[in-house]
Formats: C-alpha cells, structure tokens, sequence
C-alpha cells in the first residue's frame, strides 16, 4: 500500500528504491572480488543493501505523504498525529467560519499550537487561544507555529523538524499532567455562515 502511495506521488520512487539497493550490492560485490572475499562481502552486502533500501523507501514515503498532504484541511493535524514520541495532540481546538484552524500539540517543549490558514488570520486565533490555554497552564511554556507557505510560516514537511528542535521544558509525568487540565478548556465554535435561524440559540463557548 505504501509503495501505491509513493508510486502515485513519484512514478519514479519505487526504482530509485530498488536503485539504492542493487547498487550498494553491487559496491561490495567489487569490493569481494578485488580482495579475494566475494561470499563474506556479497552476505554483508545483502544486508546492507536491504537497509539501504529501507531507508530511501522510508524517505520517499514520507516525502509522499507530505505530497499528498499538501493543501489539504486538516494537513498540520496528521503530521502532528504522526510524530514518534510523547505528544499529545488536540485536532482543530480553534476554528472558523473561514476554516483557518489551530491544533494543540503538549509534549515536552510544553504546548505547542499549530495554525492553518493565512498569516494575518490566524494570527489573532493563535494570539486569543495563547491566552486561553495559559489561564489552566499558567507556568507551561506556549509556542505558536504557523503552518504554511506564506512568509513567516513553517512549510508542512519542516514542521515535524520545527517541532523537534524546540527545547525540553516538561518531564514525561507533566506532559500528561497539562494535557489533562487543558481538556477541561471548552472548544471553540465556528460562526455559521449566512442569516442566524429564527429562534436559534447561539451555542456555548467562546465563539469566532
């Protein structure tokens, strides 16, 4: 399944794999009959050259999932979902009647909250939900992260990377610790579009 993904993203993904592999094969397949030690390099090549494989295969499937990813609503979401590590991610904690969203991510740099949408949009979204999760995590670091191509922002396939490299803030008990108190926070509603119903009731939260 993963190689339909990467063949659909790049036709030319799954040669390069098979590529990577035969030619590392091939390098210690010289090197043995140079030296005189074809059968004990062509067993280390074989196991090399599957690792090899599995590493440019690894690469180009992530590099498709970004592919496919790429413009989608929700696209910041699944990268967070997908990052190894203890995260714990809270999908469209903030939303608009423009679909710009705001995900929550709390690890060990602290609260991390990755917007989607135009910069001087979401701007104010990550300003206003800053402050929201600050009156229940009053001594957690907050970080804002723009997700986009626009100047400023941190293109989809760096964000995982971005996130990375973010300082240590939080022990592994603590992580868990915020993240519970952040459920208690009421998810904000987008605004419907159009004229309000007669007799509709407006729901509760915060609205934007």
């Amino acid at each position: 399944m993963i190689a339909q993904i990467i063949q659909k993203a790049n036709p030319k993904g799954m040669p390069i794999v098979v590529a990577s592999a035969v030619a590392t094969l091939a390098v210690f397949v010289v090197l043995g009959l140079v030296t005189g030690l074809v059968w004990q390099l062509i067993i280390l090549g074989v196991m090399v050259s599957l690792t090899v494989g599995m590493v440019v295969f690894g690469q180009l499937a992530q590099r498709a999932q970004y592919s496919l990813l790429a413009g989608q609503p929700g696209a910041a979401a699944a990268i967070l979902q997908s990052m190894r590590g203890n995260w714990q991610v809270t999908p469209h904690v903030a939303v608009t009647r423009d679909q710009d969203v705001v995900h929550r991510a709390v690890g060990y740099p602290g609260i991390v909250l990755v917007s989607e949408g135009p910069g001087a949009r979401v701007q104010r979204m990550l300003v206003a939900e800053k402050k929201r999760v600050q009156r229940v995590a009053i001594d957690v670091p907050v970080y804002d992260v723009q997700c986009g191509d626009g100047e400023g922002q941190v293109p989809l396939a760096k964000l995982q990377r971005h996130l990375m490299k973010l300082p240590r803030n939080l022990k592994k008990t603590a992580v868990s610790e915020v993240n519970y108190r952040l459920r208690a926070l009421p998810q904000t509603l987008p605004m419907p579009k159009g004229p309000m119903p007669r007799g509709a009731r407006m729901p509760r939260g915060k609205i934007r």
